[in-house]
């Protein structure tokens, strides 16, 4: 087993029926840009009933139909947004929580100790967060899973992962291994996935190795380290 080995999203994710929500974070090969990723699936009529909406540089998820709108509390939510230097990255409303954590002055795993999993028994899904930060000229970038201790939610057992970028290089984490029920959560390091210069492609690539049935709504974004610019993508299948 090479633990080394960089694998492309198809070899990650297709064939899978229901990888869930998931997070990566990596750089683009020719080192000038930091690369974020974020994509929606869902099972059930509520969660497929989302959309992801662009505001102010800020992404959020939005009902698609808001008659048909069963319960908000775990699928609406600001999934990423910037604060100061940081690109703020999750699968729920920690987004805030780790915003306001950092403007309290405190770092990202810290803010996240106030957060556990989803209280969506009996599958009590994992929270799932990214962080990059930018430096001059530079950036790193962390990624954490908070999951339930064992079956009955007894306790959260917080991971927090704290990454080098490396050109073509990029980490991804997701909610689940695949479907089941109760369906089984993430395990083990963050998955290594080979990155792309160019955004279209990566974009193409990630969207394409999603399952047709399940998949909901991708967003990316490329930052270029050196401006600070950046240039994204965004994907609905309700549309």
């Amino acid at each position: 087993m090479d633990i080394y080995e960089i694998k492309t999203p198809a070899q990650l994710i297709k064939g899978n029926r229901y990888v869930g929500r998931g997070i990566v974070l990596g750089q683009t090969p020719d080192g000038g840009k930091a690369v974020t990723a974020y994509f929606i699936m869902g099972r059930s009529a509520n969660s497929r009933n989302r959309v992801f909406a662009l505001e102010d540089g800020v992404l959020y998820t939005r009902p698609f139909d808001e008659s048909k709108v069963a319960d908000p509390s775990l699928i609406i939510y600001a999934a990423l947004r910037r604060y100061e230097n940081k690109l703020i990255v999750t699968n729920g409303d920690q987004t805030d929580t780790v915003r306001e954590g950092l403007q309290r002055g405190v770092s990202f795993g810290e803010a996240l100790k106030s957060r556990c999993f989803e209280p969506d028994a009996p599958n009590l899904t994992p929270r799932i967060s990214g962080m990059i930060s930018f430096s001059e000229g530079g950036f790193g970038y962390e990624l954490s899973i908070l999951k339930s201790a064992d079956p009955a939610g007894t306790a959260c057992n917080r991971y927090l992962f704290d990454y080098s970028p490396l050109p073509g290089l990029g980490h991804f984490i997701h909610t689940y291994v695949c479907d089941g029920s109760p369906i089984p959560t993430f395990q083990g390091e963050p998955e290594r996935m080979a990155m792309d210069d160019d955004i279209d492609a990566f974009t193409g690539a990630l969207w394409d190795s999603l399952d047709e049935d399940n998949k909901i709504s991708l967003y990316v974004r490329y930052t270029d380290i050196r401006t600070g610019e950046y240039d994204d993508r965004l994907i609905n299948k309700n549309v």
